[in-house]
């Protein structure tokens, strides 16, 4: 499903304009990411929750040269599905 079925499906299921379903769900994931970046937990009971934890550095290997390499730490985004959400998928 990408973005424009995801804004057909809101606007079927909740009685909206499709520019009223995508205006909901910009800003949906607009606070989200905006939660995130201030390294908040966003969790929405019985689908998920959302965080970001921090990878450490590590070393690799240049699969064409195969000389050693430094990865530098980053953030990362992890998502935990809610118990709702994974017993309705089995």
């Amino acid at each position: 499903m990408n973005k424009t079925n995801l804004v057909n499906a809101i606007a079927e299921k909740a009685g909206l304009t499709k520019a009223d379903s995508k205006k909901a769900l910009d800003a949906t994931l607009e606070a989200i990411a905006e939660a995130l970046k201030n390294n908040d937990p966003v969790a929405l009971l019985g689908f998920g929750t959302f965080s970001v934890t921090k990878r450490p550095a590590r070393e690799g290997i240049n699969p064409s040269t195969k000389e050693k390499i430094t990865i530098a730490e980053k953030n990362v985004i992890k998502f935990k599905a809610g118990s709702e959400l994974a017993n309705s998928v089995n």
